[in-house]
């Protein structure tokens, strides 16, 4: 019973090892890590620009200067 416990273990793990050498190979992981790092960077530059807009109109206000373009 041990026998069959430590195959079927040792199996699964071949299962886990040659789907995830396919995924590095194929390059779908990297992309998705790539991915991943760009919409933080998106969600971030979005933040900021909306900060910086905020800032800037109570500046703005606080000096007087009018928003009309």
């Amino acid at each position: 019973m041990k026998k069959f416990l430590w195959v079927s273990i040792g199996v699964g793990v071949g299962v886990l090892a040659t789907k995830k050498y396919a995924e590095v190979k194929s390059g779908a992981a990297l992309n998705r890590q790539i991915g991943k790092y760009a919409d933080r960077v998106a969600e971030y530059l979005e933040a900021f620009q909306q900060g910086m807009s905020s800032r800037e109109e109570e500046l703005r206000s606080a000096l007087g200067v009018d928003t009309t373009k």
